[in-house]
Parts: C-alpha cells; structure tokens; sequence
C-alpha cells in the first residue's frame, strides 16, 4: 500500500459460483485525489463497491483503508416513513456526534433545510439523494466513496455537487465516484474502467 493511500485494493478476485466478477483487482487512492470508476451495468461496480467499503469479502486479494469512511450506495439508504431531521438524528447517534452543525450546512448547501420535518415517503427521488449524500457526509470523512451520487439532480444541484467535490479534495479528502457513465472526466484525478472484471487506467492525471 503507498504511504499516502486512503484507500488500497490488491489483486481482488470475487466469483459467484463458476461466475468471475473481480479478477485480479488493484487500485490505489492516495489523499486529496478525485478518483472516477466507470462500467457498464453488469461490470461487477457494485460488487467492487461493496467490498471497498467492508461489506463484502474478496475471494482472494487485501483491501486497506486508512481513513473514516463515508459511503453513499446507489440505492437511497432512508426509511419512508422518517422524517429528514429524524435521519439526522439517527445518523448522529451512529457517529457519536456532539451536534449537527455540519449536516445543517450540507441541508443549507443542498436546499433541504425547509424539507427536515417531511417524511421522505413525499419527497421526490433527487431529493431522497440530496439527505443521502448529507448522511454520507455528515461525520466529515477522509474517505468518501459515491456510487451514481448526481442522480435525479437538476443542473443547479448538479454544479453545487460538484462544486462540493471540488472543496472536499483540495481539503485533503479522498473520493470515488462510480458510475456506469462519468460526465466532465476532466474533474477527475484519475478514471479507471471497470471491464469483463478487470479494472483499467483509462485517463490520468495530465
């Protein structure tokens, strides 16, 4: 593993019977890097995904982190019948937080501070991702890992999530978005494919 690396995958292998998914895995996110991650459907994204974020175990291979995560999966990880402030305070008590200073700046930034007392049953499917993504980061993790994290924005929101980004990594945090088609890859570090279960450097760093 680099020595600066918050994230580190060495030759991950992952079958599902006679099925190979992941073969021979390796990718290293070092701090302050934007990472992107690119597949089809069907590539095996989720399954990297889940076993870079620890919910999942690799067959053959290491997997290091060095650094608090923060997880946004693509399915939207909310109760309909909560209400947004509710899933703050939920989330807070997982983290162990003494307030929630920092998720009352992310509602602001996301215009979801007039939405804390609606039930996310009502609420629509870009908004449902904005309470997302503020949970994910909400506990103001080094490592942040995005999986489709723009979906159903408008184009307003869509520049804030990335203007966000943007101010994430030159603070030092570590991030990977992955996608089944990544928009602006001149935002990104690096872009690697994810392809017949191989993951290839397809754009780096100029």
């Amino acid at each position: 593993m680099p020595p600066d690396a918050r994230l580190s995958l060495s030759a991950v292998s992952k079958s599902y019977g006679r099925t190979t998914v992941l073969r021979d895995v390796h990718l290293d996110v070092p701090a302050g890097a934007l990472v992107g991650v690119v597949g089809e459907n069907g590539a095996g994204k989720s399954t990297l995904l889940r076993i870079a974020v620890g919910q999942l175990a690799p067959d053959a291979g290491r997997v290091v982190r060095s650094a608090t995560l923060g997880y946004c999966p693509q399915q939207v990880r909310v109760d309909d019948a909560l209400t947004v402030e509710q899933h703050l305070r939920l989330f807070q008590a997982a983290y162990r937080l003494p307030d929630l200073h920092r998720a009352e700046e992310l509602l602001d930034l996301f215009g979801l501070a007039s939405s804390r007392r609606r039930r996310l049953g009502v609420l629509s499917g870009g908004t449902r991702q904005k309470l997302n993504l503020t949970l994910a980061l909400m506990h103001d993790p080094r490592l942040l890992i995005l999986d489709e994290p723009h979906q159903g924005f408008d184009w307003d929101n869509y520049e804030r999530f990335w203007a966000l980004t943007e101010r994430l990594r030159d603070g030092g945090c570590s991030i990977v978005v992955v996608s089944h088609l990544l928009h602006d890859q001149s935002r990104f570090d690096t872009v690697h494919k994810l392809s017949e279960g191989s993951l290839h450097l397809e754009r780096a760093a100029v």
